[in-house]
C-alpha cells in the first residue's frame, strides 16, 4: 500500500474509532512502529487534528470536532456500501475500487460483516479484454482529452472517430462510452467492444453545456407495445425485466405477458431467445416481421 493510500487509510480509521495503538496500525498496514510514527507526524503537519494517548491503553486519535457524525453513516450502512462495491468490482476490474474497498474495510469490524447479501456477475474472459479501453477511457474524461478510434457498428462498417468523451456507462452486461462525436457533431454512444485501435489525444477540450439524460434518451430505440403467451419456466424473467404487472393469467398452460421492446433485431434477438417457451400474438405487423426474422435465420441452416 503506497504512503499517501495508507494515511487516508489512517484518518477513516479514526474518524471511526476512538483509540487506536501505534502496535495496531503497524499490524494492520504490515509497517514497523517507526514508519506509524512517521505517519502521524505528517497528518500532524498537514493540520489533521491528530493527539496521542500515552499509558498501557495509549494509542492515536482525532479530534471530535474533526469527526463527521456517526448517525450518518453506521455499521449496517457501511456493510450496505461495501456490498454494492464488492459487486462492482467484479464488473469495474478497477485497481481504485479494490483500494476503495479495503478502505471502507478498515472502518467496520471484521465480525460485523455477516455477508447475507452477496452479487454475482458473469466471469467472462472478454472483461478483461476490454480493460485497457475502460482505462483509457476514463483517463480522457478525467483529463478532458479528444479520444479517437475505429468504431465498428452492427453491420461490419469501420468508421474513424474523433470523440470529447463524457461518461462510462454500463448497461447489462456490456460497457458504453457516451460523447461528442466532432465527426457526427451530435452526441453518440459507443459499445467498448466496438472500439478498436483507440488513442487518447494530447488536445484538450472544454466540455459542452449539455445533459447526460438527453444524450441516454435520444439513444433508446423506439418502443412497441405486444403480447406474447409465455411459458411458466420463464415468467421470473419477464418479472425481473417488466415486473409482475406486466404477466397476467391466461390458461393452464402459459401466462400473457404485455412489454415494451424494439422492432428490430435488437427485440428480436431478445425474444427469439426464449425458443418456444413463447409466442408472440399482437401486433399481427410484429408477429409477422418476427416471423420473417426467423426464416432468415432458418434459412442459414438449410
Amino acid at each position: 500500500m503506497e504512503k499517501v493510500e495508507r494515511l487516508i487509510s489512517i484518518i477513516m480509521i479514526l474518524l471511526k474509532k476512538d483509540i487506536v495503538s501505534t502496535k495496531e496500525f503497524a499490524q494492520l498496514f504490515n509497517v514497523s512502529k517507526r514508519t506509524i510514527l512517521r505517519d502521524m507526524e505528517t497528518l500532524s503537519l498537514s493540520n489533521i487534528p491528530i493527539y496521542s494517548v500515552h499509558g498501557i491503553h495509549g494509542g492515536y486519535g482525532i479530534m471530535d470536532e474533526y469527526k463527521v457524525d456517526k448517525r450518518l453513516l453506521n455499521s449496517s450502512d457501511l456493510e450496505n456500501i461495501l456490498t454494492a462495491l464488492g459487486g462492482l468490482e467484479q464488473i469495474l476490474i478497477s485497481e481504485e475500487v479494490e483500494i476503495t474497498i479495503k478502505k471502507m474495510e478498515a472502518m467496520v469490524h471484521p465480525m460485523s460483516l455477516k455477508g447475507s447479501v452477496r452479487l454475482s456477475f458473469y466471469d467472462w474472459e472478454g472483461r478483461s479484454d476490454i480493460l485497457q479501453t475502460l482505462k483509457t477511457c476514463q483517463e480522457s474524461i478525467i483529463g478532458k482529452k479528444i479520444i479517437s478510434f475505429d468504431y465498428i457498428d452492427r453491420n461490419g462498417m469501420i468508421t474513424n472517430r474523433i470523440v470529447e468523451p463524457y461518461q462510462l456507462h454500463f448497461s447489462e452486461t456490456s460497457w458504453y462510452l457516451k460523447g461528442f462525436c466532432l465527426h457526427r457533431q451530435s452526441y453518440r454512444t459507443f459499445k467498448l467492444s466496438r472500439i478498436d485501435n483507440l488513442n487518447m489525444n494530447e488536445e484538450t477540450f472544454n466540455p459542452r453545456d449539455y445533459e447526460l439524460e438527453q444524450v441516454a434518451a435520444s439513444y433508446q430505440p423506439q418502443l412497441v407495445a405486444i403480447k406474447a403467451l409465455i411459458a411458466p419456466g420463464i415468467k421470473d424473467q419477464f418479472i425481473e425485466r417488466y415486473g409482475r404487472k406486466s404477466i397476467e393469467s391466461h390458461s393452464s398452460e402459459y401466462y400473457l405477458a404485455t412489454i415494451q421492446i424494439p422492432q428490430n433485431p435488437i427485440g428480436f434477438q431478445f425474444l427469439a431467445s426464449f425458443g418456444t417457451n413463447l409466442e408472440i400474438v399482437e401486433p399481427k405487423s410484429y408477429v409477422e416481421e418476427f416471423r420473417n426474422y426467423l426464416l432468415k435465420m432458418v434459412d442459414k441452416y438449410s
